[in-house]
């Protein structure tokens, strides 16, 4: 499998896409429910991956199928799929700094959205300390 980087996120096939978009959609979901800057930033990362493909409706719907899943299937097993369908180390540090990006979208990481972030990355096989270490580099960008 070619390596995946975030300037190749086109390239993904749809599965790991969709788990991509989840990871980011769990993470915006931290500290509840979505605000209007972190639904307008995980829109506009959502439209970026997909080329403009999911919008309108197609986004509502999206986010209406991830909030059900949330719900019937809860957080950590929809990690332990993404992890699962993404594959490989390099595509799950994608999918936790573009979570990052979502969870740093309204200027603020709160600590529940610190701890998503966290249990993103135990979930998606990523040391903490890793983790900590993007979670300082986008507050200080």
């Amino acid at each position: 499998m070619p390596p995946i980087s975030l300037r190749s996120p086109h390239t993904l096939d749809e599965p790991k896409l969709e788990a991509l978009i989840e990871i980011m959609f769990l993470a915006a979901y931290a500290d509840g429910p979505l605000g209007e800057e972190e639904r307008r930033h995980f829109a506009q990362s959502v439209q970026s991956l997909t080329d403009r493909k999911v919008t309108g409706d197609v986004f509502d719907n999206l986010v209406e199928r991830l909030v059900r899943s949330r719900r019937e299937v809860g957080t950590k097993a929809r990690m332990a799929v993404a992890r699962e369908v993404l594959g490989s180390v390099e595509a799950c540090k994608v999918a936790l700094s573009l979570a990052v990006g979502v969870i740093l979208s309204d200027g603020v990481i709160r600590p529940s959205e610190r701890a998503m972030c966290l249990e993103i990355a135990d979930a998606l096989g990523i040391d903490r300390d890793s983790a900590e270490q993007l979670l300082r580099e986008a507050q200080g960008a």
